[in-house]
């Protein structure tokens, strides 16, 4: 058996957590790779090594000194190796860093030696291979991940080594530039990590004992999910859960190679297993979790026999395309159409988006509702379970709310219902506590 661990900066922030990564990595012979982060708050008010990496670059742009910012990252990291008692010397990595900043090295780069650095002395406290993540990960000249070079290569550069850490967040681009992922990449690197070498289970360790069925900030005490499928996980992902980046999934889904979300402060926590698929008869709840975002807008488009009216959907579309917005839902009815779209993209684009729909589809009218919140009911047994979609309403009517938009798809994976944003957080908890007792 072979395990892929990747560890993120919450857990590499200090020697510390150092400490409890090596003895979580050294607990089980079959970890043999792991993926670092570079280390990130030790309290609430401390900077990242990313954040203050950031800094230096922007004190450049600026035409400011970096000494005292570069100095404060230099400090960290050898507060870290003198902590851990290691005779490791960095000095020279320090000054090539340095310089580069104020060469005016890309800022893809800069950002990235927080990974570097840190992932060289975890590979060293711990005595395996260093190997940079440039020599495995490629992107494509339009700074697009090249998955079958990665993959071919990786596969090979891992072959001669037994045992090796590998910087997240990170790689290279045809001319030789480093290219980072966006924020949480290192999950990323985990996962494609993990599918070069064929791992078994890909361990994902952080600062919580797993995936929660809802956002602890709105619900007291949600449960761990012990189980939770590729789909489902896409589902919460996409509505605000954030335990791990979305787009880390797929290069292990493709092989079916299991994930598990651990806690570095709490190792014993079994954690939550995130797998391809789950058997019929192990579906324990009807729900695997809540989540909901704020910030969303309805376009409400009426117009009579629009369900007779050939291309009037695609002539709605097609106005969202010419000015570069996705919507996120479309319910729809005879004579009505309902767009949902993101605040953050639609309200600077506005008038002209409305306008132009009145214009191309000549609607009888069109009435904008802002201030929506989406919630997503997410959960794989729903599709066995009769009356989950009553349960649903019924917890949030009991509470005296008005549902301002539904959806839900063929799979009966998930319901999305609309609410005004000031209900958010009340019919978060009535439906967590309706179906969570």
């Amino acid at each position: 058996m072979v395990k892929v661990l990747k560890f993120g900066g919450s857990s590499l922030a200090d020697a510390g957590q150092f400490r409890k990564a090596a003895a979580v990595i050294k607990a089980e012979p079959e970890r043999r790779y792991v993926v670092a982060s570079a280390p990130g708050k030790r309290c609430s008010d401390d900077i990242k090594v990313t954040d203050m990496l950031y800094d230096c670059y922007k004190l450049v742009k600026q035409d400011k000194d970096i000494d005292e910012a570069f100095e404060k990252i230099e400090e960290r990291y050898n507060e870290i190796i003198k902590d851990l008692g290691l005779k490791l010397w960095l000095k020279p990595e320090f000054d090539k860093i340095k310089n580069a900043i104020l060469h005016h090295a890309g800022r893809d780069y800069i950002a990235s030696r927080g990974e570097y650095l840190n992932s060289m002395i975890l590979a060293d406290f711990i005595g395996y291979d260093f190997i940079d993540a440039e020599l495995g990960i490629f992107f494509t000249d339009s700074g697009v991940l090249d998955t079958e070079k990665t993959n071919t290569e990786l596969a090979k550069l891992l072959k001669d080594h037994e045992r090796a850490v590998i910087p997240g967040f990170y790689g290279v681009m045809p001319n030789g530039t480093i290219k980072t992922f966006s924020r949480g990449g290192s999950d990323i690197t985990g996962s494609i990590v993990a599918r070069a070498i064929k791992a078994d289970i890909y361990e994902n360790w952080t600062d919580v004992s797993g995936m929660l069925m809802a956002d602890p900030r709105c619900v007291e005490s949600p449960a761990v999910i012990e189980t939770i499928t590729y789909a489902e996980l896409r589902e919460l992902s996409y509505m605000g859960a954030t335990v791990m980046h979305e787009d880390a999934i797929f290069p292990v889904r493709e092989t079916g190679i299991p994930i598990n979300i651990r806690n570095t402060n709490a190792p014993e926590d079994k954690g939550t297993m995130i797998v391809p698929s789950v058997e019929s008869n192990r579906v324990d709840t009807v729900i695997t979790g809540v989540a909901g975002k704020k910030g969303f807008s309805v376009i409400a488009i009426e117009k009579d026999m629009m369900n007779s009216e050939v291309g009037f959907g695609r002539r709605v579309l097609e106005v969202l395309e010419n000015h570069d917005l996705c919507f996120e839902h479309l319910p729809s009815g005879i004579d009505t159409m309902s767009v949902i779209v993101n605040d953050a993209d639609f309200l600077p684009k506005k008038d002209a988006i409305l306008h132009e729909i009145e214009r191309t589809t000549r609607a009888d009218s069109i009435t904008l509702n802002g201030g929506i919140a989406l919630i997503a009911v997410v959960g794989r047994g729903m599709a066995g379970s009769m009356g989950t979609a009553g349960r649903v309403f019924t917890a949030i009517g009991n509470i005296g709310v008005n549902i301002r938009m539904i959806d839900q798809g063929s799979s009966e994976l998930s319901i999305i219902v609309g609410v005004d944003e000031k209900d958010y957080i009340k019919t978060l908890n009535a439906i967590y506590r309706e179906f969570v007792k």
